[in-house]
């Protein structure tokens, strides 16, 4: 696929993708601007656009690529953003096995680089490879953790899983079944589905058949209504658990009234209104919700918005500590961003609050994950 810059129009949102001043901060982005993970890229494009364009009186250019949801294509913008674009770090990809490959090449770069996509295996098991690469998402055994306690407070005994076949679902199956198990509820199937599938009857007539009293479905985006369909058209009744890859309106507005019920567990953004006021969250949440929405329309918020606030809220506590060391452009910023990145304590963001170090490149604690349910085709907090 042949690359290309998205051009964001310096004129209209204050974005430059021409060849910067020296002192410039660069940022290269590789998003799934199309393909299987459009719904989680394109609102994170959107919510570029209202980042600060200046930190400490230097610009920040945001250089977008498309990889199509492609990891091939994800690489080959990864090398070219810091090969020819010469970026300070990157941010991306939107999905999970688009990013995988780019931790690797970050290390071989020595490029700071932050994940927007969700998988524990981006960033564990923290090695010579992995502490180049950070993300602001949960890890799959935080968001796991609240979905078992809801469900064993709910009597739930036994759990089929249905998920994706690649690294976001494994990732989920691996982590969900060692916690249900451990929690004592039995594990009576598992299925797999790939991202671009048309029907998974014949997965869901399986898991049917195995009568749990509740369904893990691990998809993202719009692909993760497919299940979830499937379930209520063969007569399922029991209970049905999606992850947070689903919390979007795109997904609502497809699963439409078969989601209704539905639980999941999710940074809070979600519901911030519904947050108490205690809850250190709150103020940040509301106000990036508040932000998105007042350019992109109301209920536009979602978790894959909100993922990338925080990354850039990562981002700007590390550049605001490595900026009085070194210049951008140069190997010494780099090296000291990713010095800055691994030494965030108590960030505050949209889902939680960071506390970086040298084993921990997520940084978040149980507060990261809260439960809601789908109730009138919106979200509810489930207290």
């Amino acid at each position: 696929m042949k690359m290309r810059h998205i051009a964001l129009g310096a004129a209209l949102i204050g974005l430059t993708l021409s060849a910067p001043a020296r002192a410039d901060i660069n940022v290269g982005m590789t998003l799934s601007l199309t393909g299987a993970g459009a719904s989680l890229g394109v609102p994170t494009q959107n919510a570029v656009k209202l980042f600060p364009k200046e930190i400490g009186g230097q610009k920040i250019n945001y250089l977008i690529v498309d990889d199509g949801s492609d990891p091939s294509a994800s690489v080959r913008n990864f090398q070219k953003l810091v090969d020819e674009d010469k970026v300070d770090v990157i941010m991306g990809s939107s999905v999970s096995p688009a990013t995988l490959p780019l931790v690797a090449l970050a290390s071989e770069k020595k490029v700071p680089h932050i994940s927007l996509a969700a998988s524990a295996r981006i960033v564990e098991p923290q090695d010579a490879t992995r502490r180049w690469t950070f993300k602001a998402i949960a890890n799959e055994n935080i968001v796991v953790a609240a979905t078992v306690n809801h469900m064993v407070a709910q009597g739930v005994k036994s759990l089929a899983f249905i998920g994706f076949a690649d690294a976001y679902g494994d990732s989920w199956l691996g982590e969900a079944r060692k916690q249900a198990e451990a929690a004592n509820i039995k594990w009576v199937a598992t299925e797999k589905y790939a991202r671009t599938d048309t029907s998974v009857t014949a997965q869901i007539l399986k898991i049917v058949a195995a009568k749990p009293d509740a369904v893990l479905i691990a998809g993202a985006g719009t692909p993760g209504a497919l299940p979830q369909k499937a379930l209520l058209e063969r007569g399922y009744k029991g209970k049905v658990y999606q992850t947070y890859g689903i919390a979007n309106r795109d997904f609502l507005k497809l699963a439409g009234k078969d989601a209704e019920g539905a639980y999941l567990a999710a940074g809070g953004v979600l519901v911030a209104p519904q947050l108490d006021s205690d809850n250190p969250m709150r103020a940040v949440a509301l106000d990036a919700t508040n932000s998105y929405e007042a350019a992109n329309g109301k209920d536009s918020m979602s978790v894959f918005v909100a993922n990338a606030f925080d990354a850039n809220l990562l981002l700007r506590a590390g550049l605001t500590a490595a900026l009085p060391k070194a210049a951008p452009g140069t190997d010494a910023f780099r090296t000291a961003l990713r010095d800055a990145l691994e030494q965030v304590r108590g960030l505050v963001t949209t889902q939680g609050v960071i506390s970086m170090s040298t084993t921990d490149h997520v940084g978040y604690d149980k507060r990261a994950a809260v439960m809601m349910q789908i109730q009138n085709g919106t979200w509810k907090y489930v207290k």
